[in-house]
């Protein structure tokens, strides 16, 4: 299977390309900064330039072309202002699903955030980020040609995976290792049944492929 993933230098983006590339899998992940493409060598995948903050629809599309999955884990990051939340958080996220259909790639996974919502009130700069997420959320819903899975983690943290987790419409808050997100995602993408979900994540007491199947089926 090849995937390609926007956000290609991210902690769990490259934690699921060192995944996805030990089992087989053919990965590229998109960067803004060519010095970034040693580390995704490292992590097995093919660095792909290109600036989601500026890139067209149809450059996009052309490196999407051929892949059997995409998922978008871009994010502004923190100390980004407003005007990121906007064009990474959002704009590049809807530029992303945008390709993906021109380009024929059903399968899209979106990494969002717990809490995301188009209408989140207040003027905090997490608020408007989660205003950001919530409108990118909506928008891949809207996709007619995408199945997509919108992935909602909890706090992220450094600390090693358990490979436990609790994999839920609604989970409540808590935390997650960024090793335990980038697991889930490397099953989600071998479970097409989750297509049209909307999951929480945070960690809990069920191994990864047992919570991922249990989604599936319900």
């Amino acid at each position: 299977m090849r995937i390609v993933i926007a956000g290609g230098h991210g902690q769990i983006a490259l934690r699921l390309e060192r995944l996805l590339a030990g089992r087989g899998d053919e990965v590229a992940g998109l960067i803004r900064k060519p010095e970034q493409a040693d580390d995704l060598r490292e992590a097995g995948a093919e660095p792909v330039v290109l600036d989601l903050e500026s890139a067209s629809v149809e450059e996009v599309a052309e490196r999407l072309r051929g892949a059997d999955a995409a998922v978008f884990a871009a994010g502004a990051g923190p100390g980004s202002g407003v005007a990121r939340k906007d064009s990474v958080d959002k704009a590049a996220a809807v530029l992303f699903a945008d390709a993906a259909v021109r380009a024929g790639v059903r399968r899209f996974i979106i990494v969002s955030s717990m809490a995301a919502d188009p209408e989140h009130p207040g003027d905090e700069i997490f608020d408007v980020y989660l205003r950001a997420k919530g409108e990118a959320d909506a928008y891949v819903r809207s996709q007619r040609g995408l199945d997509w899975t919108i992935l909602r983690p909890g706090q992220l943290t450094d600390d090693a995976g358990t490979g436990q987790v609790r994999l839920e419409a609604r989970t409540g808050r808590g935390p997650i290792p960024r090793d335990d997100v980038a697991a889930v995602l490397a099953d989600l993408l071998d479970t097409p049944a989750t297509a049209g979900l909307t999951l929480e994540l945070i960690t809990g007491s069920t191994p990864v492929p047992v919570a991922v199947k249990s989604v599936a089926g319900n």
